[in-house]
């Protein structure tokens, strides 16, 4: 997994994938919150592992080729950003921060949007998307990740008319 990381190649899909080569599938479920129709602004999203392998052989791989964020704290590096090859794919990845920058994990989500931001601290990696949504990861298990909504975001604040069941945006 070393060398793709290097080449800035992950295994498509969403999933996280640790230095030791295994890897949990997971899967992104919004959840809506009652009577506000199906007004994107009122989910709650959970990401959850569904499966984890040891052994694993991908069916593609996909460029996470931009890096938007980075962040060094005690000897480690966290990065985000997005992949070329969709504007909906966001990664963040967990890496000695040494001239090697030997990969830890790498979480990707088809869904999440690009990871615009991040910041590390000795307990989590967190990164925000550029869709209004807080991922905070425990460094040493991502596949707790919390996903929160970002109250600072506008477009989260936005009141932009009728959401989809007629009632008005507050």
């Amino acid at each position: 997994m070393q060398e793709h990381w290097r080449a800035r190649e992950a295994p498509a899909g969403d999933f996280i994938v640790y230095a030791d080569g295994s890897l949990s599938v997971t899967n992104l479920l919004p959840l809506y919150q009652s009577g506000q129709g199906r007004d994107t602004r009122a989910q709650d999203w959970h990401w959850s592992e569904l499966l984890r392998a040891t052994a694993w052989t991908p069916s593609d791989w996909m460029d996470i080729d931009t890096t938007l964020a980075s962040c060094a704290h005690a000897g480690s590096r966290a990065l985000a950003g997005e992949s070329s090859g969709h504007g909906s794919i966001g990664w963040v990845a967990l890496t000695r921060d040494d001239d090697e920058g030997a990969l830890e994990w790498l979480a990707v989500s088809c869904y999440s949007n690009p990871l615009a931001d991040v910041t590390l601290d000795a307990t989590t990696v967190t990164a925000t998307s550029t869709l209004g949504r807080i991922w905070t990861f425990p460094r040493d298990a991502p596949r707790h990740v919390k996903i929160t909504a970002d109250p600072d975001n506008p477009w989260l604040q936005a009141n932009d008319g009728p959401s989809e069941n007629g009632t008005q945006r507050t």
